[in-house]
């Protein structure tokens, strides 16, 4: 009597599993957006203005992000070669198929500009691809089957923020599921000599311009351009004294900061209403030229 009411509980339990499995989806991820803000900034510095406009990824659930993201939507790669300034339905593609998987390409639009093209970046990044404005075969496979990225504090907080130094890559995480993935250029790592007149004196600056390793918390910030002694940050969020997550008009393929972590202007846009204060900030790796 004892074991079939045992068989029979399991029974039962095998059916309620099914049903909250077909009734989620694949690997039972959860589905959310998150509209960003859009609109456009205003320099009042001299320097251009950006247009922005972009929401959040699909999430999957806590947890349910394996080494390849099984659990996001099945994606039918146009396959077309795509290189910078092309338009059309290919590049809407992936523009939208960018943003689901928590990259933020911009606008879907249908045209492949800078914005679009350091979303590529990141993408490739993580997928192991070599960067390059250029999507081809690789890419589009990657796309249809993606990695997600590497975790660098697997007991890290739910929500927090990992900069691979080595990949040149930012991850913001929250309820442990990665919902942002940046292209990034962070210190250089050559040593500086700068000028400057602040505080009504011409002083001299030096440095590393290395971005320290470790981890820390998200302090102060400053909503739109905030100028330092060594340059313009847009919507920096400081870190760990003077280095800060911020957005550039430059953000190349290799280090080349005086220490801070630069990011596109449309990730920069939107960071501040998604990373709160006191937030862990974990660095690791090295860039290797």
């Amino acid at each position: 009597m004892m074991r079939s009411r045992r068989r029979l509980l399991v029974a039962v339990g095998a059916v309620t599993f099914a049903t909250a499995f077909a009734a989620t989806g694949v690997a039972g991820t959860a589905q959310a957006r998150t509209a960003a803000p859009a609109g456009v900034v205003t320099t009042g510095t001299g320097l251009p203005a950006f247009s922005v406009s972009s929401a959040l990824p699909a999430l999957p659930a806590r947890g349910a992000v394996p080494a390849r993201a099984t659990g996001y939507p099945q994606f039918a790669a146009p396959g077309k070669t795509l290189k910078l300034g092309a338009k059309g339905s290919a590049v809407k593609a992936l523009q939208a198929r960018l943003k689901e998987l928590g990259y933020v390409p911009g606008s879907v639009d249908g045209r492949y500009g800078g914005t679009t093209m350091m979303a590529v970046w990141a993408f490739q990044k993580v997928q192991g691809i070599k960067p390059t404005s250029t999507v081809a075969a690789r890419t589009w496979k990657a796309l249809e089957n993606p990695r997600a990225p590497q975790v660098l504090v697997p007991r890290g907080k739910a929500t927090r923020v990992e900069v691979n130094l080595t990949k040149q890559v930012m991850v913001l995480y929250r309820d442990g599921a990665p919902v942002l993935i940046s292209h990034i250029s962070s210190g250089s790592g050559i040593p500086y000599t700068e000028y400057a007149t602040w505080n009504g004196k011409r002083q001299r600056f030096s440095g590393s311009a290395r971005t320290p390793t470790g981890d820390y918390k998200t302090t102060w910030r400053v909503k739109g351009w905030h100028r330092s002694y060594l340059g313009q940050l847009y919507n920096p969020i400081f870190f760990n004294g003077g280095i800060a997550l911020h957005g550039a008009l430059s953000v190349p393929l290799y280090p080349a900061s005086h220490g801070c972590v630069r990011l596109p202007m449309n990730v920069a846009e939107i960071l501040p209403g998604m990373l709160g204060k006191g937030v862990p900030v974990h660095v690791r790796g090295a860039f290797r030229r």
